[in-house]
């Protein structure tokens, strides 16, 4: 009698993974997820294309004429910088040639910017900075010289703001970050500018900023007694957009602050105990067990605030109006303003693509630096 083996059932491989029910359960996270992606694509994808299309077009926003396609002609209208390198005048017999002040006479700037025929890489730009190197003048010329000053304000706003809001906000998360009475008190305190809309905290500020009879100038006038005389702090180019700093790092502080004080309260209290141990003092507990802990805070604080000070425009909208002499404008104050109150969305379609460039280089590359290079 032969004895038969009976053949090894084969398992299910109902979808890639080989597991039963697996392209149901693939389908499943397809639809749970398809509202939210519909929503992104309408909302976020959409608007981009069409930003990015309307960049590459003369578009007006109430214009008879059709939209024509002009290229990569927007982006070399507000991106353009040449340097123009004058030589002092001399006369007959060499002699730098000074006028009644005793300065050095240059030839003029029109010459240059307004001869298309000769020197057309210079044509319609305009002065934006300039330097003095010997007995030459560096001219750095620019064809949109608003939005270079916005990109230079809005990149030192940023370069400001990281670390002071970053720093001041991890400094009260770690004076609250105690088991005493009241300290509830003092976190509700610090978050109260949070809930308070950006628009409120300007108007609040600009009275506040006020040059004849603003609380800070009276505050100083009385502590002083007198001998301080009143500061126009946000009509003079150099407060307004140290003003406005002040205004953003109050007003958001707070909100950082819980950030920071929800990581500290992730680092094992153990790891103080060991530190103590070994004889580390407070600033070594800081430098050896709360900064390594907070590292993936530190990485999210930054690359937030870094975002959000890109996006600086209620406080210029409301407290200056980009002025005085441009000393406060911002790259989304001037999409803004030239794509609605300008009625020219094809410069504000570009200046919104370059933007978006702009905030995702730096935080990729604010990313690269902080990375886990273990």
């Amino acid at each position: 009698m032969t004895a038969t083996t009976a053949p090894a059932p084969k398992k299910p491989t109902n979808g890639p993974s080989g597991r039963p029910g697996a392209r149901r359960e693939g389908l499943l996270a397809w639809f749970m997820a398809g509202p939210a992606l519909f929503l992104l694509a309408i909302f976020l994808i959409a608007p981009f294309l069409l930003g990015f299309w309307l960049g590459l077009t003369d578009q007006r926003l109430i214009s008879p004429n059709p939209a024509e396609f002009v290229g990569l002609d927007n982006y070399k209208e507000l991106l353009s910088l040449e340097v123009l390198t004058l030589d002092a005048v001399v006369d007959e017999t060499g002699a730098v040639v000074v006028d009644e002040d005793g300065n050095t006479v240059y030839p003029s700037l029109r010459d240059f910017t307004r001869d298309e025929e000769n020197y057309p890489q210079y044509h319609r730009m305009q002065e934006w900075m300039q330097w003095n190197i010997g007995e030459s003048r560096i001219i750095l010329l620019a064809r949109d010289v608003v939005f270079m000053k916005a990109l230079v304000n809005t990149l030192i706003f940023a370069l400001l703001i990281v670390p002071l809001q970053g720093g001041l906000g991890l400094l009260l998360a770690l004076l609250i970050n105690k088991r005493i009475r009241g300290v509830n008190i003092f976190r509700t305190i610090y978050f109260v500018p949070v809930v308070m809309s950006m628009v409120v905290v300007a108007l609040l500020w600009r009275f506040m900023y006020g040059a004849d009879d603003g609380l800070i100038n009276s505050m100083l006038g009385t502590v002083t007694l007198g001998a301080m005389e009143p500061v126009d702090w946000l009509g003079n180019t150099d407060t307004a957009l140290g003003a406005i700093l002040v205004t953003s790092v109050w007003q958001g502080v707070g909100f950082h602050m819980v950030i920071w004080l929800a990581g500290l309260q992730t680092i094992p209290y153990v790891l103080y105990e060991a530190a103590q141990i070994d004889g580390a003092g407070r600033w070594g507990q800081f430098r050896n067990v709360t900064i390594p802990g907070l590292r993936n805070t530190i990485v999210f604080v930054v690359i937030v605030i870094t975002i959000q000070a890109f996006g600086l425009f209620v406080q210029v909208n409301e407290m200056t109006r980009g002025g005085p002499l441009d000393a406060t404008q911002s790259v989304i104050f001037q999409a803004v303003q030239r794509g609605y109150e300008k009625s020219d969305i094809a410069m504000g379609s570009t200046i919104s693509v370059v933007f978006f460039a702009l905030v995702l280089i730096v935080s990729l590359f604010q990313r690269f630096l902080m990375r886990d290079k273990s």
